[in-house]
């Protein structure tokens, strides 16, 4: 089902990531200790909606199921549930307390 780019946009920055520019509106994500990670993803200029393919895309390069990221999208999952899925991945250093 195609999700509006805003809706899509603002939870990602609700979550931790950070916007960039360029040629396509890029997030990057930031670990809760304000470190830059790897994970990284975009959205088009102009566009209002984003279908399923282009969604598919975008949980892969979040490191999620498709069914995962519209629960990081929708805010059932949270940035701690979030970044500790990316900490079991390895994809993400645990946070030194």
């Amino acid at each position: 089902m195609p999700r509006k780019q805003a809706e899509v946009e603002r939870s990602l920055t609700n979550k931790g990531f950070v916007a960039g520019g360029g040629d396509h509106n890029y997030f990057f994500y930031y670990s809760k200790s304000g470190k830059k990670t790897i994970i990284r993803t975009k959205t088009s200029h102009g566009s209002r909606e984003i279908d399923d393919n282009l969604l598919a895309q975008m949980a892969k390069q979040c490191k999620l199921s498709n069914k995962d990221f519209s629960l990081l999208v929708d805010c059932p999952l949270s940035r701690e549930d979030y970044e500790l899925r990316l900490v079991m991945q390895g994809v993400v250093a645990a946070r030194a307390n």
